[in-house]
């Protein structure tokens, strides 16, 4: 088990919260926690940046839903990005994929032309 870590900073776009470690039933309320206190306007991209995350249970799919409907909640929107196999694979599984916004790295999602959608 990885201790979740949950580092901020801002982009052009919006802001981006970099996940690492495990996202699990004993972590995912800290990422609400963390996405509950984002002030997202119209037009902003929220996006979780998941290049470090090491394992993601059911949980932490749960949590990821609750912040993309926040972002939406608050007239922004929400990406992924770096999405680990194992992951994708969940979110695929379960037509998440069509959910959610998924871009390969951070510089791809928060790049030129990334808007709400």
């Amino acid at each position: 088990m990885s201790p979740m870590t949950i580092t901020a900073r801002a982009a052009a776009t919006g802001p981006v919260l970099e996940i690492t470690g495990d996202l699990d039933h004993t972590t995912a309320p800290e990422l609400r926690r963390t996405v509950n206190r984002l002030t997202l306007t119209g037009g902003h991209l929220l996006v979780l940046d998941l290049a470090g995350l090491e394992f993601c249970d059911s949980s932490g799919i749960t949590a990821l839903l609750a912040a993309r409907n926040l972002a939406v909640e608050q007239g922004g929107a929400m990406a992924l990005a770096a999405v680990p196999a194992d992951t994708a694979r969940i979110l695929r599984i379960a037509g998440l994929d069509r959910v959610f916004t998924l871009h390969p790295d951070a510089s791809t999602a928060t790049g030129s032309g990334s808007t709400a959608r």
